[in-house]
């Protein structure tokens, strides 16, 4: 098998699902090079061109105003904020259905409780624009999100263009073979620069919340600003809560929450963790369940066990008409495998894997096996997981399809900057909680760190 840059082993993602040689280049070198556009479960679709949208059912009065989100290098969470702030309301008026890329060019439906449409059609922040399209008794939430629509360029790929389309051509039969690609927890859902969110997760799972707050304050990353590099190794030497509250930079702003609690209350590393965002304590967890995911999943395919096909003791979930992962989960036995195996052949079943917590147990059989030697090694169990609710997050557990089909994917290559390179332009559509980048490293696949880095994702 094709070796992984280290950051992504480290992360859990230790495998490529392919074995052709990648194509290399960079993406997101401008916004304009990943083009995220929102699909809901309906068919409505969101267009950056702001133009022919129109969703049914909405009326010209109701409780909530109906509207597509076009943001160019803004994080959702700040976007939603600032649109609130130019309304005059608080953001929980502002509905949304998922997360959007920050380094990217979007649009998403968003729904605003109690607002008129002439007042938000006012509203002018620079690198956003919203359209109302209606009115609906009904606001705008995840359980509407079926999925993504992605344009990516990939610039810089300096190889010619027979040697690119051949490799694209075999990459994508290889995963057409493969079934799709697994479902990996993508490289933004542990930071890729600072890859730490599962650490501090796996530490609080312990109990070791001091390991786990000085991991987020003082872990040096080699990509990370050389000054902020220096100001964490200063601290992790010295302990010095108040100098260090001089010293970390202002856009550090939750490190800074922490040490401004830590600088008055020496050791109290549990109020520390209070002090930052409930969603943010939530990504700690839930990024450790993530990398638990991630290592079960790599171990199965490095293993050579199938994902298009369920083996006694896997979980199996049913599948909604539009391939979304429904709540029926159900355990493979020899009484139902043929049948499980069929509905999955038809894309009725999907095989899950367990995303651990004390509400979600390891698979049985040969995937359990895997699942319990990675869960030793950790040192964990589904009950450590409680240790959490002493920062009151509650990592119920749960489980998360282990092979997402692409969708309408194209790939088309576009004159490059010089001579010496080309651009590839891709087109696919993914289900919601699937991650673009896991497809692009399949037929990018960066070989170092480095490259990793540089290369954009």
């Amino acid at each position: 098998m094709l070796g992984v840059p280290g950051v992504e082993a480290n992360v859990g993602i230790e495998v490529y699902a392919s074995t052709g040689r990648g194509i290399g280049g960079v993406i997101k070198r401008t916004p304009e090079d990943f083009i995220v556009e929102e699909v809901l479960v309906d068919g409505s679709e969101a267009s950056i061109r702001l133009e022919g949208e129109k969703l049914d059912d909405l009326a010209e009065h109701g409780r909530y105003l109906i509207c597509i989100l076009v943001k160019r290098g803004w994080d959702t969470l700040l976007a939603i904020e600032e649109v609130a702030k130019a309304l005059g309301i608080t953001s929980d008026r502002v509905g949304f259905a998922g997360i959007k890329d920050a380094e990217a060019l979007t649009a998403q439906y968003i729904s605003i409780g109690g607002v008129p449409a002439s007042r938000v059609a006012e509203v002018n922040i620079n690198g956003l624009a919203i359209k109302p399209l209606g009115f609906s008794s009904e606001k705008i939430t995840p359980m509407k999100l079926f999925g993504n629509r992605f344009t990516i360029t990939v610039r810089s790929v300096k190889l010619g263009e027979k040697t690119v389309r051949r490799r694209i051509q075999y990459i994508a039969r290889e995963l057409e073979d493969f079934g799709g690609i697994p479902n990996y927890f993508g490289h933004q859902r542990f930071g890729t620069i600072r890859p730490i969110t599962h650490l501090v997760g796996k530490y609080i799972v312990k109990g070791d919340f001091e390991n786990a707050m000085l991991t987020f304050l003082t872990y040096v990353s080699p990509f990370e600003n050389p000054r902020v590099r220096e100001v964490r190794r200063e601290l992790r030497e010295t302990m010095d809560f108040k100098r260090a509250l001089k010293s970390f930079p202002e856009i550090l702003i939750y490190e800074r929450l922490a040490l401004m609690h830590l600088s008055k209350r020496t050791g109290d590393y549990v109020g520390a963790f209070h002090k930052l965002p409930v969603n943010l304590r939530k990504l700690f967890v839930q990024s450790y369940q993530s990398y638990l995911f991630n290592r079960f999943l790599s171990t199965r395919i490095k293993r050579g066990i199938p994902l298009k096909e369920a083996q006694v003791g896997d979980y199996s979930v049913t599948l909604s008409s539009g391939g979304l992962p429904t709540r029926i989960l159900i355990m493979v036995e020899e009484s139902n495998i043929s049948s499980v195996n069929e509905a999955i052949k038809e894309g009725k079943m999907a095989l899950a894997l367990p995303l651990i917590g004390p509400g979600q147990s390891t698979s049985k059989g040969v995937q359990g096996e895997i699942e319990r030697e990675i869960l030793e090694e950790e040192g964990v169990s589904e009950e450590d997981f409680k240790r959490a609710r002493i920062i009151k997050v509650d990592p119920h557990g749960g489980f998360r399809t282990a092979l997402e089909k692409i969708v309408n994917f194209k790939a088309g290559i576009i004159s490059g900057e010089n001579s010496n390179e080309v651009s590839v332009k891709f087109r696919f559509t993914l289900h919601k909680g699937t991650y673009a980048t896991i497809v692009l490293r399949e037929f990018m696949k960066p070989k170092t760190d480095k490259e990793l880095i540089e290369s954009g994702f």
